[in-house]
């Protein structure tokens, strides 16, 4: 089945719970984990941030929401307990714990809908429905965002002069850390008549290895013939690593045509182009950011 929602998850950490004994939070993970008999996939699968698995970041919010709403304490630090209100939630709800029911409880209220003034509130009947945690959330928009990013500098690179799409090339690569410097990377690059770059780049400041580039800046898919003439030149000048790039996209016999040789050739897409620039900062600039932040449970640990 699905990883269940957090709001699914509500009643069930309280059940890990409902024989009295305080419990850590691994303990009602797996109980919850045991309770909805997931595979190791989904056990495994981490949020868009990478941080942390869904099931316990679900678990997790689920017990700060019961927390705030007085259905669980923590007794002691990383240990979770069920209260008298936890009890009768158990038997009132025997199908489902959700924000619609802790907002009878005014302590919920007052941690759930407090918000700086000049922001809007979600409407009520939006916010008990979502099946999402706020990081959830957060990540999600984040990434909503990201995507349309990425189209739109995907669709400015391509309507660039073939010449402005040479320098954003040269300034990734920089970005991402080759070259040495910015003088060096224009003159290991050269124009070549098509519409895009052919040349070489070092891959760090020392000049300790080369990398051959080869760019096209393309509206029609590239195919195995492109990819077989730059790996034959890459043979002709006893080259080990090249980066082939287009705004386009390879179709799979491109793709397979690297594979198995005594050389590394990476091949940079139009849609990864455009997530390299967004990671690299090429072309953008940041608005605003958020930072997530956890309790440190180390620095409370008194016994070090």
């Amino acid at each position: 089945m699905a990883i269940p929602d957090f709001q699914s998850v509500m009643r069930p950490v309280l059940e890990a719970l409902a024989d009295g004994q305080a419990r850590s939070l691994t303990q009602i993970h797996d109980f919850v984990v045991e309770r909805f008999q997931l595979p190791p996939d989904e056990i495994r699968e981490k949020l868009n941030s990478g941080r942390q698995t869904i099931i316990r970041n679900r678990v997790g919010w689920s017990r700060t929401y019961l927390n705030k709403a007085g259905l669980l304490e923590i007794p002691e630090r990383g240990l979770s307990q069920i209260t008298d209100r936890g009890r009768e939630a158990l038997e009132k709800c025997p199908e489902r714990v959700d924000v619609k029911y802790l907002k009878q409880f005014p302590e919920f209220v007052e941690f759930h809908t407090a918000k700086p003034a000049e922001e809007k509130e979600m409407p009520a009947s939006q916010e008990e429905q979502t099946e999402s945690t706020p990081e959830e959330m957060m990540d999600w928009a984040s990434n909503s965002i990201n995507r349309a990013l990425s189209s739109e500098l995907l669709a400015a690179v391509k309507n660039a002069s073939p010449s402005f799409f040479e320098q954003v090339v040269v300034d990734l690569m920089l970005a991402m850390g080759y070259g040495g410097s910015e003088k060096e990377a224009g003159q290991a690059t050269q124009a070549t008549s098509d519409d895009g770059i052919d040349g070489t780049i070092k891959e760090d400041k020392l000049g300790l290895d080369t990398i051959y580039l080869q760019a096209k800046r393309w509206q029609n898919t590239v195919h195995r013939p492109e990819l077989d003439k730059f790996i034959g030149s890459l043979t002709r000048h006893r080259a080990r690593k090249g980066v082939f790039i287009t705004t386009s996209n390879f179709s799979d016999g491109a793709r397979e045509s690297v594979k198995g040789l005594d050389m590394k050739v990476v091949l940079i897409d139009g849609p990864q182009l455009a997530q390299l620039m967004i990671e690299y900062n090429l072309g953008v600039t940041s608005k605003r950011s958020y930072v997530i932040k956890h309790m440190d449970g180390d620095y409370f640990n008194e016994a070090g």
